[in-house]
């Protein structure tokens, strides 16, 4: 739960750090300034690391030891080696640097002169923090810091009226808080303990952040493909919305993955071949091969209906990607969903309740099988 609360909310609250910051600095109305923000935050998005790091050196010259410094350093070592595992050299450095900010944004005179952007640091750091730590399965790491993180959560309502941006914020409370524990009945007890939502409300809020924001327009469509392809099911509307991520980020690779999979999800095999196919999937990125080698395992069998070629790939995909750890669990589902259809196919009910089983147990989803 954790980790889809907290999705990407670290580039999210950051974003809206720095439109508040530059309020309270009078940088809004420099447009120079305000421009070369944005970009850094475009330049993060599509993975163009040498000019966002080009970027943030100008923000830290002119704003020297303010906390958005180690957020900023902080994003970017998270994309720069997305998937963050903790055996990664650059986990540490990570870390650090999310904790200096968290420091530093609760010190006083600083967090009671310029309440909005101390809040917003410290949410944007825990927020980061909290990812990794669910990602990887850290929980003895993530209970403290999500519980010490709900009061800032919940301040931060109170600044809703002054900025689209906020409108994300309240969509993913009034949505999430209905909506996850009516797909994980398990956690009804422990979401009673919160406020009700409303997942209408949420939805509609985080199509206005997704229209209006600022800074958070790439967060809110991102989140929004999630939530109508595991959520609701509706995977027409997720397409939409992963599209326009593609059209905004055509470098992202992970923006590319998840438009890939609702193309396959609506059977659209043509668009989703071709865009496997663009010479642009020739990168050095490991996990995002994995990804698409199960991409091709479900054009195989779904497509050209080559089981042995469909088979080779899935148990290929499975190999790489399980070194990936948690990372991996949903595309590893989605391979034994597909070597469970072929042992059906193939008459052998064993094996087919063998990886189905497999597949139900790791995927977050269970409707999201590619049946």
């Amino acid at each position: 739960m954790i980790r889809r609360l907290s999705l990407n909310i670290y580039v999210i609250i950051s974003s809206i750090l720095l439109s508040i910051s530059v309020i309270n600095a009078q940088i809004l109305n420099d447009t120079s300034t305000l421009n070369l923000i944005k970009s850094g935050i475009g330049n993060i998005y599509n993975l163009e690391f040498n000019k966002a790091d080009k970027i943030c050196a100008e923000i830290e010259r002119l704003y020297p030891g303010h906390p958005v410094n180690y957020l900023l350093d902080g994003i970017i070592t998270y994309w720069k080696n997305y998937p963050l595992i903790p055996t990664s050299p650059a986990s540490q450095l990570f870390e650090e640097d999310l904790r200096k900010c968290i420091k530093f944004s609760e010190e006083k005179p600083y967090s009671e002169n310029h309440e909005a952007e101390s809040l917003l640091s410290n949410i944007s750091a825990r927020g980061l923090l909290l990812l990794y730590y669910a990602d990887n399965d850290l929980i003895l790491n993530a209970i403290p810091l999500a519980a010490g993180s709900f009061k800032f959560l919940m301040r931060s309502f109170d600044f809703v009226p002054s900025y689209y941006d906020f409108y994300y914020f309240t969509g993913v409370y009034n949505y999430y808080r209905e909506a996850y524990p009516r797909i994980h009945p398990v956690y009804k007890p422990f979401a009673s303990l919160f406020p009700r939502g409303d997942e209408i409300k949420g939805l509609n809020e985080l199509s206005k952040s997704a229209e209006f924001s600022v800074f958070l327009r790439a967060e809110s469509i991102s989140l929004l493909t999630w939530i109508y392809t595991g959520f609701e099911n509706d995977y027409s509307k997720a397409l939409l919305y992963s599209n326009k991520l593609t059209d905004l980020y055509p470098d992202n690779l992970f923006f590319r993955a998840l438009h890939i999979k609702n193309l396959l999800l609506l059977n659209e095999f043509a668009e989703a071949e071709n865009i496997i196919n663009d010479s642009r999937q020739n990168t050095g990125n490991a996990y995002f091969n994995a990804q698409v080698m199960i991409f091709k395992g479900i054009l195989q069998e779904k497509k050209y209906k080559d089981l042995e070629k469909a088979t080779q790939f899935y148990e290929e995909g499975i190999n790489t990607i399980s070194l990936f750890g948690d990372y991996g669990n949903e595309f590893c589902a989605y391979a034994y969903f597909g070597l469970s259809r072929i042992c059906g196919f193939n008459g052998d009910k064993a094996c087919k309740k063998t990886y189905q089983r497999k597949g139900f147990e790791i995927v977050d989803f269970k409707k999201v099988t590619f049946d």
